[in-house]
C-alpha cells in the first residue's frame, strides 16, 4: 500500500473511532457478558474499528481497499445480528453510508484503485474513461438479469465499494466512478461479450441503477 494512502487510510479509520457514535464498534463484542450466546454462530468472523487501527498500524493490509473490507464488515455484522430498524441497526447503517461517502473521497484523492493489489503480476490498468463509463452503464441494460446479477455478485466480492445497496426499495446502485481500473476492465470485457451476439436485447432487471457521482445518499 502507498504511503499517502495508507496514512489517508489510518486517518480516516481513526476519526470513525473518536465518534461518540462509535463507541459500540471500537473493541470485540463481548458477547458473553452480554448473554448474547447465539453470536458466535450469527457472525462468523468479528471485527472492531480497534482491530483495524491495529492492523493499519502495523501494516497488515496490503491495500486500503483490505482495510476497508474490514471496516465495512463491522457494519455488516452488526446489520447482520441486530433486526432490520432496531437502532443498533439503523447505527451501523448510517455509520456504513458515512464511511462510504468518506472512503470515496479518499478514492478520489488518491485514485480509484490506489493501493490495490498487484497479485496479477503487476499488470497495470488505465483509469477508465468518461466515454467508457458512459458505454459501460448503457450496456447494462442491454444484458439479460441473470448476466447483471452475475456482474453485481462480482463487483460485491472484488469491489463492493462500488455497489450501494438499499434493501428497503429492494435495488442495488452501481457507482461507476468507485469501480477500480482492473475490475472495470474485466466487468467491460464479460458486459461487452454478454451484448456481442444480441446486443439490442433489452432486458428488465430487478430495479437496478447505475450511479456515477457520489455513493450512499
Amino acid at each position: 500500500m502507498s504511503s499517502p494512502a495508507e496514512h489517508a487510510m489510518s486517518k480516516l479509520v481513526s476519526q470513525f473511532y473518536a465518534k461518540a457514535e462509535a463507541e459500540p464498534f471500537r473493541e470485540p463484542v463481548d458477547w458473553k457478558s452480554l448473554g448474547l450466546f447465539d453470536y458466535p454462530q450469527v457472525v462468523k468472523k468479528p471485527m472492531d474499528l480497534g482491530l483495524v487501527k491495529k492492523n493499519l498500524n502495523e501494516g497488515k493490509y496490503k491495500t486500503i481497499h483490505d482495510a476497508a473490507a474490514d471496516v465495512r464488515l463491522i457494519w455488516k455484522n452488526c446489520m447482520t445480528y441486530n433486526a432490520d430498524g432496531s437502532d443498533f441497526y439503523l447505527l451501523a447503517e448510517n455509520m456504513s453510508k458515512k464511511f462510504e461517502e468518506k472512503f470515496a473521497k479518499l478514492l478520489a484523492e488518491h485514485g480509484g484503485g490506489a493501493g490495490e493489489a498487484s497479485s496479477d503480476g503487476g499488470d497495470q490498468y488505465e483509469d477508465p474513461t468518461p466515454e467508457e463509463k458512459r458505454t459501460f452503464a448503457k450496456l447494462l441494460y442491454k444484458i439479460s438479469k441473470e448476466e447483471l446479477g452475475t456482474v453485481i455478485v462480482d463487483l460485491d466480492a472484488k469491489c463492493p465499494t462500488a455497489l450501494v445497496k438499499n434493501s428497503a426499495e429492494d435495488e442495488v446502485e452501481i457507482n461507476v466512478d468507485l469501480i477500480s481500473p482492473k475490475v472495470f476492465s474485466e466487468t467491460m470485457t464479460f458486459v461487452k461479450r454478454c451484448c456481442g451476439d444480441n446486443g439490442a436485447s433489452v432486458a428488465k432487471k430487478k430495479k437496478v441503477a447505475t450511479k456515477k457521482s457520489k455513493p450512499g445518499n
